[in-house]
């Protein structure tokens, strides 16, 4: 029988790092699996198919951004969490312009390595055998990727679909331009604000799912960011 449990896989050569991570992610609730080559991780990646890679970039015999690498190319739907002691901003941007989802140098704090594991499953996978959201008459299909809205088909891009699903994720809540830069657009540094890049998203954005309607779901809260809530009449 499948675990209901979320898969981890670990890919780290460091024995001793490895058998504390997984004490500690399996107190959280998770299964873990580990591997300590590039190799070995690869082909658990393929064989268990893991909700969330953990991935050293340091590895014996095979870089860990090849292995990210070849499982963006290859399409191989998983959440990668680079945990590695190459911490500068050039690291940080080269990994997650590889394909990496998050980024967290050694050393790190484990209730925050949690949070993120957490916050990675959460945000874009869907709870178990539940795979529609529903505010209104917007309904989205997170295992097809497909919204609609009074029936009617929306076409949105892949950017647009993340952005109208971390909202109905936080429904009724203001998120600020900050969290969208963090959570969707993964810009961990406000130093290159991408605050009009987010504002063109959402008037698009906007425009496919207010403006044939009568009843608006997308509000702007002046000066503070955007809440998606149902309002009536």
């Amino acid at each position: 029988m499948a675990s209901a449990k979320p898969t981890i896989l670990i890919i780290e050569d460091d024995r001793k790092l490895s058998a504390a991570l997984v004490s500690g992610i399996e107190s959280a609730g998770y299964d873990v699996t580990t591997a300590s080559s590039a190799e070995e991780g690869f082909f658990l990646v393929h064989s268990i198919r893991p909700q969330l890679l953990l991935l050293d970039l340091t590895l014996p015999q095979r870089n860990g951004l090849d292995i990210l690498r070849q499982i963006r190319q290859e399409g191989i739907d998983v959440r990668v969490l680079i945990l590695t002691s190459h911490n500068t901003i050039e690291d940080r941007v080269q990994g997650l312009a590889t394909g990496a989802d998050d980024y967290l140098g050694k050393p790190f704090s484990f209730a925050e390595l949690l949070a993120r594991i957490d916050a990675l499953l959460r945000r874009f996978l869907p709870p178990k055998e539940t795979f529609v959201e529903r505010i209104g008459d917007l309904v989205l299909d997170t295992r097809a990727r497909r919204a609609e809205r009074g029936g009617q088909h929306l076409d949105l891009t892949a950017r647009e679909f993340d952005l109208l699903l971390y909202l109905v994720a936080n429904r009724d809540r203001t998120v600020s331009r900050e969290m969208l830069a963090r959570d969707v657009w993964r810009e961990n540094s406000r130093y290159t604000p991408i605050d009009n890049v987010i504002d063109v998203q959402m008037a698009r954005l906007r425009k496919k799912i207010d403006d044939p309607f009568s009843v608006k779901l997308l509000q702007t809260v002046r000066g503070v960011g955007f809440c998606l809530r149902e309002t009536r009449t």
